[in-house]
């Protein structure tokens, strides 16, 4: 009789290989050249739609999904972009730097813009209102 191949279930532990891509097709992360991806199948360690999919999956199995922005990183929220006094921020911030809030919402800004004496940040996450496509391959359940 043969021996069924392990499927992941709901709260074990997987390791996949992912390329996260925009639809595009530019690659925004992979895990290419470096150690699989370690999460609890299920869980919300990770996007919903990503920690879902490899539940039933087994090793070796290769999965892609689409997962539209609502699902991912939310939508773009035009209120999260805020113009504030350079002066209030760290000498030497600049375009693209990143800067955490430990207010009583912790948010991470990144610098936008610089103009004259006024800095605008934006509170969105990098991919928000992104629809985004994982390709996945299940390499272990631990």
């Amino acid at each position: 009789m043969e021996q069924q191949a392990a499927q992941v279930a709901q709260g074990d532990t997987v390791a996949i290989h992912y390329v996260g891509k925009l639809e595009d097709e530019s690659v925004f992360d992979t895990t290419e050249g470096r150690d699989p991806f370690k999460f609890v199948a299920g869980s919300d360690e990770v996007i919903p739609a990503v920690s879902g999919l490899v539940i039933g999956m087994q090793v070796g199995e290769q999965r892609t999904i689409s997962v539209p922005a609502s699902d991912a990183y939310g939508e773009y929220d035009k209120e999260l972009l805020i113009e504030v006094p350079s002066e209030r921020l760290p000498d030497g911030t600049g375009v693209g730097d990143m800067l955490k809030d430990d207010g009583p919402q912790p948010r991470t800004w990144t610098v936008r813009e610089v103009v004259g004496e006024t800095t605008t940040l934006d509170g969105n996450h990098p991919l928000a209102g992104r629809d985004l496509v994982f390709e996945i391959e299940l390499v272990e359940i631990a």
